[in-house]
């Protein structure tokens, strides 16, 4: 996410850190690095302009450039007018006083409406919601089947009608909600690979039949600027109240997330950042700025885990590994529960310095999980928990059934021991003893 952008912007502040005391000068040079940034990454210019102005306003006086730590200053300013450009407050997505909540998803073919409606209801019940889809994209080939499909994989209802115009299914889907207890309406409704009178004149009598409390517009943001058009094309036939942008996994420029708010005044509320039904979330303007600077998001990762992860199966962890008590059953379970969080990649995004650190992301993937727990999943649960017995048999069988090599399956127990030692270390500084072991890395055959 914004790989390109974030690593552009951390060359231009690790220039001012080498700097120690710095000169009007040398902020407006890392102002400028920042701008060419920006419209590479497909910033509105006017945008940029605008945004840069703030930020130069800001970062150069007395006050920033007689600090003892300048660069983190500057860095500081450029933090907040970005997430000042993106809105600063979530905007959270509006639920009715009155069941059902109705939102209709809106937007052009191919932006990712569908999954987006089943990505939407996954969140809504895991809030605690009671959602119901509508299929009202009659258009598409396979576009109900879809939705049908997803649904079934959530457990949550789609109501269509064979031969029903998008109209009668939205009045229609209202009165099966009320009929089955449903308190939230997510209409998927059709699109187009441009925008036309004629789509647009279905969703307005969608809209005056079934008033919406949430019309939120699905755009791909990877389509950069375009993205900005379509937003602003919409938002002057149907009362949107706020976007969702999709694809931002695979967004290498990030434009249309610094540009969409400023130009349209419409708050982004959600982001879709994989195909996965749960790679769903709220826009945070506030730690989205510190994900595009590097600065890391632990709060959504700390969010993320306490979903993901299982509470009493993590304690009960935890305790068996501070006793000591860490064998190759032990390292198995930390790596399953390391896989609910999502793609490594997505991770590391996350976490402190570690956004920017491209190589590092490279060369630490979900791949190199996948080996790992392979070669674990070919053990014996005898072999994980003593793996002493590991003779050159065992070892020749546990490759062959995890479809690598000896050589991995030895490179794993030697870094696996390394990792024991450390946790005896730890152990042992809890008594009294000291010395500060040095991590390694994780095992990555």
């Amino acid at each position: 996410m914004f790989d390109s952008l974030s690593e552009k912007l951390e060359a231009a502040f690790r220039r001012l850190r080498r700097k120690g005391v710095l000169s009007e000068a040398d902020v407006r040079e890392a102002v400028r690095e920042v701008r060419l940034a920006l419209l590479e990454a497909d910033v509105n210019f006017k945008v940029v302009k605008e945004f840069l102005a703030k930020v130069e306003a800001r970062a150069v006086g007395q006050e920033i450039l007689a600090s003892l730590t300048p660069d983190q200053e500057v860095v500081r300013v450029v933090r907040d007018e970005l997430s000042e450009l993106m809105g600063r407050q979530p905007a959270r997505v509006t639920m009715a006083s009155n069941p059902p909540t109705v939102i209709y998803l809106v937007g052009l073919q191919g932006s990712g409406k569908t999954t987006t409606a089943a990505k939407l209801a996954r969140m809504l019940k895991d809030q605690g919601r009671l959602p119901l889809l509508v299929a009202a994209d009659i258009y598409r080939p396979a576009a109900v089947d879809q939705l049908r499909t997803l649904a079934s994989q959530l457990d949550v209802p789609v109501y269509y009608s064979e031969g029903a115009n998008p109209v009668e299914l939205a009045v229609q889907g209202v009165a099966q909600s009320r009929k089955l207890a449903r308190d939230v309406l997510i209409i998927d409704t059709a699109g187009r690979l441009h925008i036309d009178e004629g789509l647009m004149a279905e969703l307005e009598a969608m809209e005056k039949k079934v008033p919406a409390h949430e019309t939120l517009l699905v755009v791909d943001a990877m389509t950069g600027q375009d993205a900005v058009r379509v937003t602003e094309s919409f938002r002057q036939r149907l009362p949107l109240t706020g976007v969702v942008l999709t694809k931002l996994d695979g967004d290498a420029r990030g434009g249309a997330a610094l540009s969409i708010r400023a130009v349209t005044g419409l708050p982004i509320k959600l982001i879709t950042t994989g195909e996965k039904l749960d790679a769903l979330e709220a826009f945070q303007p506030e730690r989205m700025a510190s994900r595009i600077l590097g600065m890391g998001d632990v709060l959504s990762l700390i969010e993320k885990a306490e979903l993901s992860l299982d509470r009493a199966e993590t304690e009960d962890l935890a305790k068996r590994v501070e006793s000591g008590d860490f064998s190759l059953e032990e390292f198995r379970a930390m790596l399953q529960q390391v896989k609910r969080l999502g793609p490594l990649s997505k991770v590391m995004e996350m976490i402190p310095g570690m956004g920017a650190m491209g190589k590092l992301k490279n060369q630490i993937d979900d791949k190199s999980l996948v080996r790992v727990e392979a070669i674990l999943s070919s053990m014996t649960p005898l072999e994980r928990r003593r793996p002493k017995v590991l003779d050159g048999s065992r070892r020749l069988r546990i490759a062959r059934g995890s479809g690598t090599t000896v050589q991995e399956v030895n490179r794993l127990l030697k870094q696996f021991q390394e990792m024991q030692k450390v946790m005896r270390q730890v152990k042992g500084m809890r008594k009294g003893k000291r010395g500060v072991p040095k991590l390694p890395f994780p095992p990555m055959p």
